[in-house]
């Protein structure tokens, strides 16, 4: 029972680590209609100019109202994120009442996941999420996804650069990952499709509604559906505030009482 529970709150984490971010003050942005970079011809000088629009920053902190789905399990969460740029991602779920039910830490080099329903704990190498998301999946790309950016490695030469409408479809393999991004005229990422047909994963995030966090035009509600073999993971999340580039702490620690979970 305690190892189910965990996996479900791992599943639940590790879908987490996919998403966007929001605002503050919910401040709409009103995007372009029209491609705005149609006078660029050549790809290198297409991915300069994609690569220019990403958010940058050092530290990200948001909040959001999530409903999860996991292999048909539903439940309302709150979800609280902290980002020390390529370093670690700090992640709380809390549930009605403010109780936090559960706490994941995630670096380059590992996860931990801290389940305080039942006292239980989980600690692996960064290599566990293979189990559900691709091997091409790393820190970096986590960290991509959580403030909306594109993810670094699909913007190279080998991809190809098509107009889809007033949007820019970008297509590629990457070692066996199938990859389309969608970006919209202000190139900002509105769809992310990834696919390992030989693993049976696929993961699929929308980006809607862009709103502006610190001088960053950012997502404020982003839906995600994740399958890895038998696992299906579904989440809609909308985001509260978001601030970047504030001192912030990450706590965590596991009680000595805890057991170990494999």
């Amino acid at each position: 029972m305690k190892k189910n529970i965990l996996n479900k709150i791992t599943l639940v984490c590790l879908l987490i680590i996919a998403a966007g971010c929001s605002s503050k003050k919910l401040v709409v942005v009103k995007r372009p209609t029209a491609d705005s970079a149609a006078a660029v011809n050549d790809i290198s000088s297409k991915l300069a100019a994609i690569r220019s629009k990403q958010v940058t920053f050092n530290t990200f902190s948001g909040k959001a109202k999530a409903k999860l789905d996991v292999n048909g399990n539903d439940n309302d969460v709150t979800l609280n994120i902290r980002i020390n740029r390529d370093q670690k991602i700090w992640i709380s779920i809390t549930a009605i009442a403010g109780i936090e039910i559960a706490r994941a830490q995630i670096t380059p080099d590992s996860l931990i996941v801290i389940n305080r329903l039942q006292s239980v704990y989980l600690k692996k190498p960064f290599s566990y999420i293979y189990g559900y998301a691709s091997k091409q999946v790393n820190f970096q790309t986590i960290q991509s996804l959580l403030v909306g950016n594109a993810i670094g490695e699909l913007l190279n030469e080998n991809a190809t650069l098509l107009p889809e409408g007033n949007n820019t479809a970008i297509t590629g393999n990457l070692q066996g990952l199938i990859y389309k991004l969608l970006l919209g005229a202000d190139l900002k990422v509105t769809q992310t499709n990834l696919s390992n047909i030989a693993a049976h994963q696929t993961l699929q995030v929308a980006n809607n509604v862009f709103i502006q966090a610190n001088n960053r035009v950012i997502p404020s509600q982003v839906d995600i559906l994740s399958t890895a073999g038998n696992n299906k993971i579904q989440a809609n999340l909308r985001y509260m505030k978001a601030e970047f580039d504030l001192p912030l702490e990450y706590p965590f620690s596991i009680p000595k009482s805890y057991e170990a979970a494999n």
